[in-house]
């Protein structure tokens, strides 16, 4: 018997990123990945409406400045992507915005982006090296797609 090696080449990469050091490091395999398989990549970032206040949801003022932020963030994002090798055409930021991200992701973004990887980070348990965090552990479960989970 002869064992061929064939890894499995990916067309659209989509990773979920923010600030925690497992999302950076998700961001890193994806990119490396993207890299890799000459993929297009989507860089996707969910604005957690449920953090903030029901004052700070009427100022237009208020969600502006924090969708802003976010959108800066992501820009961060594609300009490291961009620095590692990625054609920038290749590239696709992509802001969100709802109370549960994972939904967000698996619902809405992913289904516009057409991905057939998601890579996402997880902290987990810190006692326990076998549970993903839930909103890993939600992706991984109701993507369809592919899903690596990376764990920092």
């Amino acid at each position: 018997m002869v064992i061929e090696i064939n890894p499995k080449k990916f067309h659209k990469i989509l990773v979920g990123v923010d600030d925690a050091a497992d999302a950076r490091a998700a961001f890193s395999y994806a990119v490396d990945k993207a890299k890799r398989d000459s993929s297009e990549i989507g860089i996707v970032s969910v604005l957690e409406t449920n953090d903030i206040n029901i004052y700070q949801s009427m100022s237009k003022d208020y969600i502006h400045s924090t969708r802003a932020q976010l959108e800066q963030r992501i820009n961060e994002y594609v300009q490291a992507a961009i620095k590692y090798g990625i054609d920038p055409k290749k590239i696709t930021a992509i802001v969100d915005e709802g109370q549960k991200p994972a939904e967000r992701i698996v619902n809405h973004v992913l289904p516009e982006f057409k991905a057939d990887l998601l890579v996402v980070g997880s902290v987990g348990k810190e006692d326990s090296r076998k549970v993903f965090g839930s909103q890993a552990s939600y992706m991984a479960k109701n993507a369809g797609i592919s899903v690596t989970i990376i764990r920092n």
